[in-house]
């Protein structure tokens, strides 16, 4: 008799044991010459030599795939104890979410943002809302991480009110910076069992920080995504770019409509492609509204305000081309002809 553990890793055990622990007790059925004990992410196999080596087999394929799909039932274990392949592979998915459905570039600018990801070491993602740009590059970070690809997924936003001013908020300092970095849980929770998330998050390997906590630092080894790009200054962007470390790739998102700096502030990312836009290893994806994948109304909302603002740098330019017809002769500042002109005396 030996005795084996085996480690779960990345599986997160509540979506491997089942509910009420009903995959284990299938396990325990289809392998019945060796004992199993279950300890949070630690199973202990005990059992002669050929009977373990045969569970190590099982265990393997059937926790690649819990950490693959995000599910885990007993027809997939029955399946996979037969030697058949419990699930087709989807060949478009990116990542799949944790009802096991395919996560996938869904439109032509998602897809150059997959492809770009695999291309470079930094992008910017750049369009109007609802084209899915956060959620495609978080979903690239999770497919990195779940491929040991990466040790870590670094997330940053900067704290930027959208047009009103919330004041102090209560709390210690995750309290306060939370609600700024909220979308970013939102779409992890979709790709990452919550128990997997929690721990991630308590031990560093997803790290989700404000942009004024980057300063000083350098990201290595590591997926990081900056969101709401719009909103950082020049000098902001710069730091955060600089940060880039040795294996590490950056996913830079932005809409550059929506900027909620103050009016004497430039956005960094509205000037980003001017600057960068000719160094080789980086790579700007440009979404419009063909790429929006939320409601249908998203797309009128989108397309509606650029006519607006398309009709208003219109009616701005008619304006002015009008008032220089309009403005009489005589209200023109005559040039003093003195100041400009050599005096006679001069010539001689």
């Amino acid at each position: 008799m030996i005795e084996r553990y085996f480690l779960l890793d990345e599986a997160d055990p509540t979506l491997f044991y089942g509910v009420g622990n009903a995959n284990l007790r299938m396990l325990r059925s289809l392998q019945p010459k060796v004992r199993l004990v279950a300890r949070g992410d630690v199973v202990k196999v005990l059992g002669v030599e050929e009977d373990v080596a045969q569970f190590e087999t099982l265990f393997e394929r059937l926790k690649s795939h819990c950490i693959r799909f995000n599910t885990l039932s007993e027809e997939d274990i029955l399946a996979t104890h037969h030697g058949l392949q419990p699930r087709e592979e989807s060949e478009t998915a990116i990542v799949y979410s944790t009802t096991g459905k395919p996560i996938t570039a869904r439109t032509a600018g998602q897809r150059h943002i997959v492809e770009a990801f695999g291309q470079n070491d930094l992008i910017f993602a750049v369009g109007p809302a609802g084209t899915g740009k956060t959620y495609v590059a978080i979903a690239l970070a999770v497919r990195a991480l779940k491929q040991k690809e990466v040790r870590r997924i670094i997330l940053s936003r900067p704290a930027v009110e959208a047009g009103e001013k919330l004041g102090f908020l209560p709390g210690d300092m995750k309290d306060k910076v939370d609600p700024y970095l909220q979308p970013l849980y939102d779409a992890l929770g979709e790709m990452l069992p919550a128990q997997k998330l929690q721990e991630y998050i308590e031990t560093g390997v997803i790290q989700i920080a404000p942009l004024a906590f980057m300063r000083g630092r350098t990201l290595s080894d590591a997926v990081v995504i900056l969101d709401e790009a719009q909103n950082t200054t020049r000098a902001q962007l710069r730091m955060f770019l600089t940060r880039l470390g040795h294996g590490t790739k950056m996913i830079v998102t932005g809409d550059v409509t929506q900027i909620d700096l103050p009016a004497s502030q430039r956005s960094g990312l509205a000037e980003a492609h001017r600057i960068l836009g000719h160094i080789e290893g980086i790579r700007f994806v440009h979404l419009d509204e063909t790429d929006i994948v939320r409601h249908k109304l998203v797309t009128r909302i989108v397309q509606a305000y650029e006519q607006h603002a398309q009709r208003s740098k219109s009616e701005t330019a008619d304006e002015v081309h009008q008032d220089s017809i309009d403005t009489p002769l005589s209200t023109i500042p005559q040039t003093n002809k003195s100041q400009h002109e050599i005096p006679d005396s001069n010539l001689l």
